[in-house]
């Protein structure tokens, strides 16, 4: 099969033909019909997590089984299914009680094995971690779900536990953040959205953003009190030391924060203000994705409309445009999502492939 092979930490990315993989005990095999282009992944590329070379990055996916393996109960091959990026083992104590996305036995595909920027992918544990992707939802919006919407979703639903009128201010509007922008005012509550780029503040007003601000250096926690007076909840989902701290101190007394955005230390931890969260009995709550029995609501909702994952995809491409884009996450300015296709040709574009993604 085709796939995107990182061979060094931090070094350019070929797509190459390399060996199909086969179902384990347990698992499945899916042939990749969209995969999702993620700051975690660029994460791994940068040396932020440990990998196994060669490696094969990609953990946002949708696709068709096209083998089971041994012990399957509930999944057949031509099923359409996505899965949570982290994949539970179905036997510990957190797998049976439905968080399976705290697994300490937990595998996570482009992490601790090969991942979905290629034709086909080999899946954990089916019967705890594959989920159902409805007919009328399509892969890419299916691919959207398996990291960032969801985690989102988790975030504002699962951790922060949102309730309608509240204020939220979501710091990043990449994924994450428009996805939790998106979320955020389907539940009822009022949003604002903090970004350094116009492009993607104006992606946020068009999910419903109550208000935008520019991080232009300035002071975004004192702009944040004057428009509401603190938020009842903020998200970081960047996940640097400043975009942490502007979180947090963006909350109103007995507030809750909620880290998305992977948070590398800074001289050997990260740096938060701590003073704050004490003297002002702040939450801070870890997001870490989001188990598949937690699927069906959020699917729901989607069904319905109220939750439209597939507005943010931006721009369908290929392999070998993934391979040049991931190295340069980091400085990219995207406006909504990126899903890789692997079927599809070099020449795609972004307006015939946003067109096709809705």
């Amino acid at each position: 099969m085709r796939a995107v092979v990182m061979d060094a930490i931090a070094g350019p990315l070929a797509v190459r033909e390399v060996p199909e993989p086969t179902a384990l005990d347990g698992g499945v095999v899916v042939q990749v019909r969209a995969t999702g282009l993620c700051r975690s992944d660029w994460h791994a590329w940068a040396g932020h997590d440990d990998i196994a070379l060669p490696h094969v990055p990609g953990h946002e996916l949708a696709g068709v089984i096209s083998e089971v393996g041994a012990g399957v109960r509930d999944w057949r091959v031509g099923d359409r299914v996505t899965v949570p990026f982290v994949e539970g083992c179905g036997r510990c104590e957190w797998c049976m009680a439905g968080n399976a996305q705290v697994c300490p036995d937990q595998q996570q595909p482009g992490f601790t094995h090969w991942g979905s920027f290629a034709e086909y992918v080999a899946l954990h544990a089916a019967d705890t971690n594959l989920v159902a992707v409805p007919d009328d939802v399509s892969f890419e919006a299916a691919a959207s779900l398996g990291c960032r919407f969801a985690t989102a979703y988790r975030a504002l639903v699962g951790r922060a536990h949102l309730q309608p009128g509240e204020w939220v201010t979501v710091v990043g509007a990449g994924g994450v953040g428009l996805s939790a922008a998106m979320i955020a005012k389907a539940l009822g509550a009022q949003v604002i959205a903090v970004d350094r780029h116009v492009g993607a503040l104006a992606k946020a007003t068009e999910f419903g953003a109550d208000n935008v601000l520019v991080a232009d250096g300035g002071d975004i926690p004192a702009r944040v009190h004057e428009l509401t007076g603190g938020t009842h909840v903020a998200v970081d989902a960047v996940g640097t030391e400043k975009t942490c701290a502007d979180s947090i101190l963006s909350l109103r007394r007995r507030g809750r924060h909620v880290q998305v955005g992977l948070l590398p230390p800074v001289d050997g931890h990260p740096r938060v203000p701590m003073a704050r969260v004490i003297g002002w009995e702040l939450d801070l709550l870890g997001s870490h994705g989001m188990a598949a029995a937690d699927y069906p609501g959020m699917l729901a909702l989607i069904e319905s409309g109220s939750l439209r994952p597939q507005s943010l995809v931006e721009r369908v491409v290929g392999l070998a445009e993934a391979a040049e884009l991931l190295p340069v996450m980091d400085t990219a300015t995207p406006a909504g999502m990126t899903i890789i296709d692997p079927t599809a040709p070099s020449s795609s574009t972004g307006s015939e492939t946003r067109r096709q993604a809705q």
